[in-house]
């Protein structure tokens, strides 16, 4: 086994798709043998459990609706089982009815906060026996809805607002038996979901609307889930021991940029 990750674990939630299974594949390369959680899916966990064995790291998917936080214990008990040990955590799965606030059903607010918060207490309950007194990474993929205002996007946001919140108290918490808690905050990545909320949830053009997203961006590129994946293996390496409680801004400076550099533009 080669790789800075070589004879760890990895558990992913969301790896199935998306940037979950870009996370999942890059600590794969990296050496980590993978769990992917997914919710109902079947075809597209077991495609993703094949990519994953490919690259030579052993990988299982488990069934786990994050929505009722109950089902994690025991998930997590037979992770253990199978592997022995669970080194890096990362709590990917999201979900929301983007809708605005006034026409949300308290259904949707309670399931919206139980996937990224009420289940990320549970998980990080259950994981940390897992390490062992090992050096153990969790890494919160949120996004920037949680300080930035966005249509559809209140209920989302303000949960991840309270997860990043909970990275900050558990990497004090935790910092004592050698676990970093951090969070990774992406701005506009290209996949399936957003290619959804682009189009379904804003109705506009997505190739239109992205290529003027793109032209603002002060790279000039759109983010991808390989992005992402890198800067959530380097916080599960090593090298990143001395981070912790930090929730990293990952957008190519689109957040960093004022509405005022747009003056000069053609409407």
């Amino acid at each position: 086994m080669s790789g800075p990750l070589a004879g760890r674990v990895a558990v992913v939630t969301g790896g199935s798709r998306g940037i979950g299974r870009g996370i999942a594949l890059h600590l794969a390369r990296d050496g980590a043998d993978c769990v992917i959680t997914y919710r109902r899916n079947d075809a597209a966990a077991a495609e993703a459990v094949a990519a994953l064995e490919a690259t030579g790291r052993r990988a299982r998917a488990e069934r786990l609706e994050l929505a009722e936080p109950e089902q994690v214990g025991p998930v997590f008990e037979r992770i253990g089982a199978g592997f022995g040990r669970v080194d890096v955590l990362v709590a990917n799965a999201a979900a929301t009815a983007f809708r605005p606030v006034l026409e949300q059903k308290p259904h949707n607010v309670r399931r919206t906060f139980a996937i990224t918060v009420d289940a990320f207490v549970a998980m990080t309950q259950a994981v940390v026996p897992l390490m062992a007194g090992r050096p153990g990474r969790i890494v919160l993929v949120s996004g920037i809805d949680s300080f930035q205002a966005m249509g559809g996007h209140s209920v989302l946001g303000a949960a991840k607002a309270a997860a990043e919140g909970l990275v900050r108290g558990l990497a004090f918490e935790l910092g004592p038996l050698g676990v970093t808690v951090n969070a990774v905050t992406p701005g506009f990545i290209r996949t399936d979901s957003s290619a959804y909320y682009v189009t379904e949830g804003l109705g506009l053009d997505y190739e239109r609307a992205t290529d003027r997203l793109r032209e603002a961006t002060p790279v000039r590129r759109h983010g991808t889930p390989e992005d992402v994946a890198a800067l959530v293996g380097y916080l599960a390496s090593d090298a990143a021991s001395f981070v912790t409680g930090q929730c990293i801004v990952i957008d190519g400076g689109l957040t960093i940029t004022s509405p005022m550099t747009r003056m000069g533009e053609e409407p």
